[in-house]
């Protein structure tokens, strides 16, 4: 039987996606390469523990959890986390940005200085501004004011970016247009913060970065892996945890985060492989929902 590989997730280096594995194994994704591996038969999918340390129970985690954590590690995990507002007393600076991910898809956030644009690249950004930097609290009191002021959420599930990545703007100006417009109105509050430094409007766009110049849209996404199904395609570009898979029925996403918690396996160098996990057809235009592959 051959070797199963416990997938941790996909990072963003300064060349592109890399899919890092248990034992601190990486594999670097180039566009076209052909990315196929299959889900060990007779096992299911377990914890990932906790900062570094393995599930106690072994405990088993639902196909479609994005988290691949139970209960309890999920808890331990956020317990000293910036993202659950745990942390008071980080000394970093941080960044408060505007990011963009679709029309009408705007969100605020922060992360720390150090990390540069690594965040929002991992987020699957489209274009984003930072808007100012500070201490850690000066940093949360502004993410608060965009949120109550102008209504700005922190938050949007990646189902939502995933769908209208196929029909994005074509040009880097009009990407741009609505955190501009946000980046306006928000220096413009009263209320910021004295300790947290305004950044003037300088809009990234990640479009080239993740390889969506011209590439064939996503006709769906994988819901879940199963045991004993296989995953196969080319790859023709990349957003955030997302892999953009050329198959047999067309462009596939496949969210790397499916992938933790199960044992994988290869496939045979050069063999036909046959996408055989569930995958749900993105809504067409007409907003009626189409059946599974």
């Amino acid at each position: 039987m051959a070797q199963a590989w416990k997938c941790t997730g996909l990072r963003w280096s300064a060349d592109g996606p890399v899919l890092t594995w248990d034992g601190g194994r990486r594999s670097a994704l180039t566009w076209g390469k052909r990315v196929a591996f299959g889900v060990a038969d007779g096992g299911g999918r377990t914890c990932v523990g906790a900062r570094g340390h393995a599930c106690p129970v072994r405990a088993p985690v639902a196909g479609r959890s994005t988290g691949a954590r139970c209960e309890e590690c999920a808890r331990l995990d956020r317990a000293h986390s910036v993202a659950a507002d745990t942390i008071a007393d980080d000394p970093r600076p941080y960044h408060v940005y505007l990011a963009w991910f679709g029309p009408g898809m705007v969100k605020v956030g922060i992360t720390a200085e150090e990390r540069g644009s690594a965040r929002l690249l991992e987020q699957g950004a489209v274009c984003f501004s930072w808007l100012g930097v500070g201490p850690l609290m000066a940093a949360r009191r502004s993410e608060e004011l965009l949120r109550a002021a102008l209504r700005v959420p922190d938050r949007i599930p990646y189902a939502d970016k995933r769908a209208v990545r196929s029909a994005l703007p074509g040009t880097e100006g009009e990407r741009a247009a609505e955190i501009a417009e946000l980046h306006a109105r928000a220096v413009a509050l009263g209320g910021w913060p004295e300790s947290l430094r305004a950044e003037p409007f300088r809009p990234v766009d990640h479009v080239g970065v993740f390889g969506l110049v011209g590439a064939p849209a996503a006709v769906g996404a994988v819901t879940e892996l199963i045991a004993g199904g296989v995953v196969g395609g080319r790859l023709v570009a990349a957003a955030g945890p997302d892999l953009h898979l050329e198959t047999g029925d067309g462009v596939v996403v496949l969210d790397t985060r499916l992938m933790t918690g199960w044992g994988l396996v290869p496939v045979v160098e050069g063999a036909a492989v046959e996408l055989s996990v569930p995958v749900r057809e993105f809504r067409r235009e007409t907003g009626v929902q189409d059946g599974l592959f």
